[in-house]
């Protein structure tokens, strides 16, 4: 029982050292949500991707009475492979151009914070969704910055 008791007592000590070794000063937080959705770059995409949507609807809609006006059964399923086929690649297209603009804009985001915690010399920066209590917020500075 005694070496139990003191194991114990040893991982307390040693957390509650951890914790006041801590020094809040030293941990920013931030609202990477908010950050990211005030960004000019995440604005752009998202609007560039609400006009690429209205294209494909366009596209869609054109190839429904392109399809509806052939009256030959096997002309008619061509034609709907083709537009399938094109619908298909012009997705798959946008899907792709679309991730690699968000890669670019995350590691642009990434950087900026780590670039704002090494210039205000702080050691932890924190998503602020998984801090209860404590450490510097500096999500408005990067807003500032990211915009």
């Amino acid at each position: 029982m005694s070496k139990k008791l003191f194991l114990v007592s040893a991982l307390t000590l040693c957390l509650g050292l951890g914790v006041s070794t801590a020094n809040a000063e030293g941990i920013a937080v931030v609202d990477v949500a908010q950050v990211v959705n005030a960004s000019a770059q995440v604005q752009a995409l998202k609007k560039e991707q609400q006009t690429q949507a209205q294209e494909i609807v366009k596209f869609v809609e054109k190839a429904r009475k392109d399809v509806a006006s052939i009256t030959d059964a096997s002309k008619k399923k061509a034609a709907e492979e083709k537009y399938n086929k094109e619908l298909i690649s012009k997705k798959e297209k946008m899907d792709k151009a679309y991730a690699q603009k968000l890669q670019t804009i995350d590691n642009s985001i990434s950087k900026q914070i780590t670039d704002k915690a090494k210039a205000d010399g702080y050691d932890v920066v924190l998503t602020k969704g998984v801090v209860l209590y404590g450490g510097k917020d500096i999500t408005q500075e990067l807003v500032k910055i990211i915009k």
